[in-house]
């Protein structure tokens, strides 16, 4: 079967940055919808467009067709006064802390605490990987009809695309 969208693909990769650095590898061949948000654009077409089980590519990707560039006004200091106990390196929030008060953060970044001092804490509402350039060598190991319920939802379920977006710095991914 050819990848044509709406379907199910299952792919295994190792991704790195332009030095080779490890940054992930799907060894575990796993699901991803295409033609929904599961898959990157760029690595849905035209990479996967029209391939087929076996379909292997090297892709370079550039910060803006993979996680945007970095965005230096989402990261921002808070005292550990205002927000709750505990906090510690890699704890993330889904928009701004509780207790947060710096003004104009947008609520729908996941901000990950970076650094922590005894007065404050640093919070990055950037993806971990934004402002990096991706080369993505992947390998297509099925195609599949999507099912109705895939179709519906865009979406096979949680996509790695996902993970890494939620994913603390310096965590691996799988």
């Amino acid at each position: 079967m050819l990848i044509t969208a709406p379907c199910v693909v299952t792919l295994t990769w190792r991704l790195e940055d332009t030095q080779g650095n490890l940054i992930d590898e799907l060894a575990e061949p796993l699901e991803f919808f295409y033609g929904g948000e599961d898959l990157l654009e760029k690595v849905e077409d035209p990479a996967l467009d029209e391939q087929d089980t076996g379909f292997h590519a090297v892709l370079h990707l550039e910060p803006e067709h993979a996680f945007g560039d970095y965005d230096p006004a989402l990261v921002f200091f808070e005292s550990n006064a205002d927000l709750p106990e505990g906090m510690e390196v890699g704890m993330q929030f889904d928009g701004p802390p509780p207790g947060a008060k710096t003004p104009g953060m947008p609520a729908s970044a996941i901000y990950t605490v970076t650094e922590v001092y005894p007065e404050h804490v640093v919070l990055d509402g950037n993806h971990p990987l934004a402002g990096i350039a991706l080369r993505l060598d992947l390998t297509v190991r099925d195609v599949r009809e999507a099912s109705e319920e895939e179709i519906e939802a865009g979406s096979v379920g949680s996509s790695a695309f996902t993970v890494l977006n939620t994913a603390p710095p310096d965590t691996p991914l799988h």
